[in-house]
């Protein structure tokens, strides 16, 4: 059943993505035609993405702090582990698009610098958790971490209304000010939907794959034993 759910969720995944790719590169407007903008529909849904396992984690990490339970624990690793991969996306598309807007790969902007940091700390989640072996604590220590690492996020979300810098207004409709012409928003609701699913799919090979590990620890005990 799991892996039937993985294969869907995967083939809506890509069907989605496909459609995006034909949607932008054929169907909307001449001014998305072009590569910094192009980008911005692979951008933008990565960073969605990112948030939305950052929240999850955040989630499960207060169930483990309530429960006690290393399942959660486990859980929120793995989301951590995709999230942060989709916050890499996020970083190296942005970096793409600031050379093709601004003609540097970099700058200390508001916005790049707190999702930097965003970026750092999760970073820091995963080599925390690398550095204690002692379950319990680990997962103690990595719960208050993923929390106190959204605060962060919320920041990132807002520093682009709370300081104006020369990172460009908010482009869709859900935030203040923001807006797109008619038909080039929806897209990128779409391919936030694909990065979903295919995040999903990866938080449960990863699960399965620490399953099998626990498996295999189980076994090697159990082999020392006798």
């Amino acid at each position: 059943m799991r892996e039937k759910i993985m294969y869907l969720l995967a083939a809506v995944g890509v069907g989605l993505v496909t459609w995006t790719l034909y949607k932008v590169w054929f169907v909307l407007p001449k001014e998305a035609n072009v590569a910094a903008y192009q980008i911005l529909y692979f951008h933008v849904p990565a960073a969605f993405t990112a948030f939305t396992g950052f929240f999850t984690a955040l989630v499960l990490s207060g169930f483990y702090l309530g429960t006690g339970n290393l399942r959660y624990d486990a859980l929120a690793a793995g989301v951590v582990e995709v999230a942060l991969a989709f916050a890499s996306i996020n970083l190296i598309t942005g970096m793409i698009w600031a050379r093709y807007a601004w003609g540097i790969w970099w700058t200390w902007d508001a916005r790049l610098t707190s999702m930097l940091t965003c970026w750092l700390i999760y970073a820091g989640y995963l080599i925390l958790r690398r550095a204690i072996d002692e379950p319990t604590q680990r997962a103690r220590l990595s719960a208050f971490l993923a929390i106190l690492g959204c605060v962060d996020v919320g920041f990132v979300y807002k520093s682009i209304e709370w300081f104006r810098t020369q990172h460009p207004s908010p482009v869709l409709s859900i935030r203040s000010g923001g807006g797109m012409g008619p038909g080039m928003e929806t897209p990128i609701y779409w391919n936030w939907l694909a990065m979903l699913c295919l995040g999903t799919v990866l938080v449960m090979v990863r699960m399965r794959q620490e399953e099998i590990s626990r498996e295999i620890d189980s076994l090697r005990r159990l082999a020392h034993a006798y």
